[in-house]
């Protein structure tokens, strides 16, 4: 199989245009902005790891006008925190069927599920991901989300999958430079 062959050229072709009328991401958190571990101290309080890069890309997109929102199955105060960090504001834990909470989101925002990409993992994320524009499985996600995805990331949950995200929504939308030039004084 050729790697960059006009069947691969098309796929992606058809990938970077869905990505071009992306105004929403939403994120699932574990497994996706985490590696899917979950750390509970002796106390019972529970710990995250959230990688920077994913946080920085996610504030870059921010900045040229695409939300984000996150629909989570679990509850956790360390979400709260991260996410009031990096400003994003529609925050929705303990979904344990999160269609709804997509289809009231969009609703909400006055969005078509053509302008919503969602990034999952597991299976408990395909209901959503069979409705957006733009279905996006980690790299380590189960095989039936890959299998229903329009796109893979090249990292995994917690290792860069939600900064993959965010700068093929730019590359498509034409703003990765304007975002990257900022650190090279262009701006």
């Amino acid at each position: 199989m050729v790697k960059n062959g006009p069947r691969q050229q098309a796929l992606m072709q058809d990938i970077l245009d869905r990505a071009a009328h992306i105004k929403l991401v939403i994120f699932d958190v574990d497994g996706v902005l985490t590696d899917g571990g979950i750390h509970i101290a002796g106390d019972g309080s529970e710990h995250k790891i959230f990688n920077s890069r994913d946080g920085h890309g996610m504030k870059m997109l921010q900045n040229t006008g695409v939300e984000i929102a996150i629909i989570s199955g679990r509850v956790s105060q360390a979400v709260l925190h991260r996410m009031a960090s990096l400003g994003i504001e529609h925050v929705y834990q303990g979904c344990q069927e999160k269609l709804p909470v997509f289809q009231g989101l969009i609703k909400k925002l006055n969005l078509d599920p053509n302008q919503v990409a969602y990034a999952g993992d597991d299976v408990v994320d395909l209901p959503i991901m069979r409705e957006v524009g733009l279905a996006i499985a980690v790299q380590d996600a189960h095989e039936w989300v890959i299998k229903h995805a329009h796109w893979q990331t090249s990292h995994g949950g917690g290792r860069g999958a939600a900064r993959d995200v965010c700068e093929l929504i730019m590359e498509a939308q034409g703003t990765i430079g304007d975002q990257m030039n900022k650190y090279l004084g262009k701006a």
